[in-house]
């Protein structure tokens, strides 16, 4: 099955404690159907002091699974769902199914 969301796509939360928010794809967990948004679900984890790192308490992102997101339209910013659609030229492309634009360039 082909990535409806990938590396470096604008998403938006649609449930949990970060509802409504956006925010950049940083990496994907295919396996874990998770992915890491850039300022959202952030957790606090205390570290102990490392060579060349730092200790306290520091803040990350955590993994949020996949069907709590979907991708922001690229024309207004709200949710859409994502299908595919082949052009002239051959490749294989994603389009939003709320304005029928483009996804990938």
């Amino acid at each position: 099955m082909a990535a409806k969301i990938k590396k470096g796509d604008r998403v938006v939360v649609l449930t949990g404690k970060d509802k409504g928010r956006s925010g950049d794809v940083l990496k994907i967990f295919p396996a874990e159907n998770r992915a890491i948004i850039q300022g959202i679900n952030m957790v606090k984890r205390h570290t102990r002091h490392a060579p060349g790192e730092e200790g306290g308490i520091i803040s990350k992102e955590a993994p949020l699974h996949i069907s709590n997101l979907a991708i922001a339209d690229p024309k207004d910013g709200k949710p859409t769902r994502v299908g595919f659609q082949t052009l002239k030229d051959g490749r294989k492309v994603r389009v939003a199914k709320r304005s029928g634009e483009t996804i990938d360039g």
